[in-house]
């Protein structure tokens, strides 16, 4: 009579039997065959297989190469699965190439999907060529990202000659950039119509050139992006765009301290109002453009500056304070 059958899961989540066997296995040097019946688990994820001289024994797999096996098959597994994303973005650019059925046929896309940073970095190359327009962009925070010095000397030389042509160019940042070196270092490197401006929170990044095409990111680690040149959506883009600009504080390497409000500086209200609504201290980092280390050394200052003692109090007092309510007072 057979007995119960044997639940399926994956290697990550041994089941109990198989796990007893296994350590039998390890301890006596070897198992019988018909043991291992009951845990099939154990021969199809590798960690026994058949001694040599009588396959009716098992012998077990070394841990230690049986876990490197196991992460090296999972890893293969992620990179083909990569492999088959990039593919298929290449296979469905064509279907994306969204138009008015109303308006004239055209050979351009008015979406592009963009597979890779080669690629991503030659058309927005190609879109800036020989324009003497405008490029707007959106550059928030992201320090997990790291630009190469050769395509950072690259983008400032692009730019440059757009400048040179009589273009313009407009960034939006968020407020922790607003002393970066490598920030700083750009706009004193660029001569032309430049200018940046600082928010706490902005968008997503975002390029627009000529308020014509538009690049958005199509993936979290920046692999993917997306070309629009479809006009409502760019009509879009560029509206969003011209609405926190409006908002921004200009830049400028001079700028004296922000002002403070009963001893809260700006920085640490944008803190606030994300507190209240009950993010955590990684959510308002993210939000905000700075480490967890930075927005936690921010939240310690504010507790301390409204007398809090504990993370449900700072909550309370920063609604009673009406620091939030004031905001406006010191921003005119």
């Amino acid at each position: 009579m057979s007995g119960p059958p044997h639940p399926g899961h994956g290697v990550e989540d041994l089941c109990a039997a198989g796990a007893s066997l296994y350590e039998r296995a390890v301890r006596e040097g070897r198992v019988r065959a018909e043991d291992a019946v009951p845990a099939p688990c154990l021969v199809d994820f590798g960690l026994l297989h058949p001694t040599v001289d009588d396959l009716a024994w098992l012998e077990p797999v070394a841990p230690a190469v049986a876990l490197r096996r196991l992460l090296r098959a999972s890893e293969d597994r992620i990179a083909e699965e990569r492999r088959r994303g990039e593919r298929l973005a290449e296979s469905f650019e064509s279907l994306l190439r969204i138009g008015d059925p109303r308006g004239p046929a055209t050979d351009t896309p008015t979406l592009r999907v963009l597979s890779g940073l080669e690629r991503i970095n030659g058309a927005l190359d190609q879109a800036l060529a020989g324009t003497s327009g405008e490029l707007l962009a959106i550059q928030p925070y992201t320090g997990h990202f790291r630009i190469s010095a050769e395509r950072r000397a690259m983008a400032l030389a692009r730019d440059q000659a757009l400048l040179d042509r009589g273009g313009r160019i407009r960034t939006l940042y968020q407020h922790t950039l607003r002393h970066a070196p490598s920030v700083l270092a750009r706009y004193e490197a660029l001569d032309g119509d430049v200018e940046a401006r600082t928010l706490d929170e902005v968008t997503e990044r975002l390029i627009v050139v000529d308020r014509a095409v538009a690049f958005v990111p199509a993936s979290a680690d920046q692999s993917l992006a997306l070309e629009v040149r479809h006009p409502a959506l760019v009509s879009f883009f560029v509206t969003t765009f011209d609405r926190l600009w409006r908002l921004a504080t200009p830049m400028y390497p001079e700028a004296a301290q922000p002002p403070t409000l009963n001893g809260v500086t700006p920085r640490q209200r944008a803190i606030a109002a994300l507190l209240i609504e009950g993010h955590t201290d990684a959510a308002i980092a993210a939000r905000l453009g700075m480490n967890v280390r930075t927005a936690r050394l921010h939240i310690a200052k504010l507790a301390a500056t409204l007398g809090s003692e504990n993370r449900a109090q700072l909550g309370y007092l920063i609604g009673q304070s009406g620091i939030l309510d004031q905001q406006g007072e010191v921003d005119r």
